[in-house]
């Protein structure tokens, strides 16, 4: 407990005021292709470090992802080795569930041979659509031996509840309801992927195209996908699609400050497209597969995150098997669009020790 505290201390120094670490560019490989990966090692190093492989979420950035660095670089200085795989088809935006278990494989192999990293001591980190598919990957029987644990950040348990919250805005836990105006980022993503997939739109391959041109746009930019700067595109995106795909791309993209589609129109939407994405990918419904899971597993999510709503973390949770389940922490401080915290002092330095809490579970999964 002390030496996760202490690890937990130095992660967050780091993370504040930067991490000097060690950079080596490495490769792994996955189903015989040779993929690049990034290690990260800090430079004072006694004796063998606990490891940890880190699956970005889906992003034309992929592993040179700003935030993904400073978290795996503070992470190395808390006292470990950190392997950060490409993910090529996901830096492509394809939102696509196999890639993940090979490339943990890989990972694992690079990492097995490296002197620096202890012997058995293995954790695997999934942030948004790599986080359930983290779980799913570590249940797999050639896997789960080779894993200490994992940790979820930002993940999805139901994919019906995370699209309707992707579409409306709305999300329900324990009779609850909770709205908020939502990213529009996952729209596109799935959009640009799956839509021609959904019944109806099997010919809507414009649309398609449209909606990755701005998915694209809004990470290849680093500008969050709700942001005004995307505006002028969506309405140029839109004015070249024929007249009767237009009411099929307001579904997806509207600009800022624009009605919305009616909310019935948006939910019937989210449902065909969950039934189309089940039918084409069914690991792209995570949930059933959760109960598999039998290595330790943390679970980390924002309170205002407005990708996927915070009670799919609680979801998630509730879905693990209950010797996997060692943790859960919503906190104000993490999400992917922006960090939030509540105005008081009281509320902020709360905050801050709940996230602190977290880390330090983090950082115990692997001794």
């Amino acid at each position: 407990m002390l030496k996760g505290t202490l690890r937990a201390l130095r992660f967050a120094r780091s993370w504040v005021s930067g991490a000097s670490v060690e950079v080596e560019e490495t490769t792994i490989e996955r189903d015989g292709v040779t993929i690049p990966a990034t290690l990260l090692l800090p430079p004072d190093r006694s004796g063998p470090l606990p490891g940890w492989i880190a699956l970005s979420g889906v992003s034309r950035m992929g592993r040179w992802h700003p935030q993904l660095l400073r978290f795996a670089g503070a992470l190395s200085m808390s006292g470990a080795a950190v392997l950060i795989p490409e993910i090529p088809e996901w830096r492509r935006l394809k939102v696509a569930p196999g890639p993940a278990a090979p490339t943990i494989r890989g990972g694992l192999d690079v990492l097995h041979r490296r002197r620096e990293v202890e012997p058995g001591e293995i954790g695997v980190i999934g942030f948004s659509f790599g986080a359930p598919q983290v779980a799913i990957a570590a249940a797999r029987e050639e896997l789960e031996p080779h894993i200490a644990g994992i940790v979820l950040f930002g993940g999805y348990y139901s994919l019906d509840r995370t699209l309707a919250c992707m579409f409306t805005g709305r999300h329900e836990w324990g009779g609850v309801e909770h709205e908020f105006d939502p990213d529009p980022y996952g729209r596109w993503v799935l959009g640009a992927n799956y839509l021609t997939c959904v019944e109806g739109c099997e010919d809507a391959g414009d649309v398609a195209h449209a909606l990755h041109r701005l998915a694209s746009a809004a990470s290849g930019d680093r500008v969050p996908a709700w942001d005004a700067h995307h505006d002028p595109m969506i309405s140029e995106l839109r004015a070249s699609l024929p007249e009767r795909r237009r009411p099929l791309f307001d579904l997806f993209a509207t600009p800022t400050g624009a009605e919305r589609p009616e909310r019935e129109a948006c939910a019937a939407m989210a449902t065909r497209f969950a039934a189309a994405c089940r039918r084409v990918e069914p690991l792209l419904e995570p949930g059933a597969h959760l109960r598999e899971v039998r290595v330790p597993t943390q679970l980390i999510h924002g309170r205002g995150d407005r990708l996927i709503p915070f009670t799919e973390c609680l979801r998630l949770d509730a879905g693990l098997s209950p010797d996997a389940r060692k943790g859960r922490i919503v906190t104000g401080l993490f999400s992917h669009t922006a960090d939030r915290s509540e105005g008081t002092l009281l509320a902020r330095s709360w905050e801050k020790a709940t996230f602190f809490q977290a880390l330090r579970g983090l950082i115990n999964t692997v001794a």
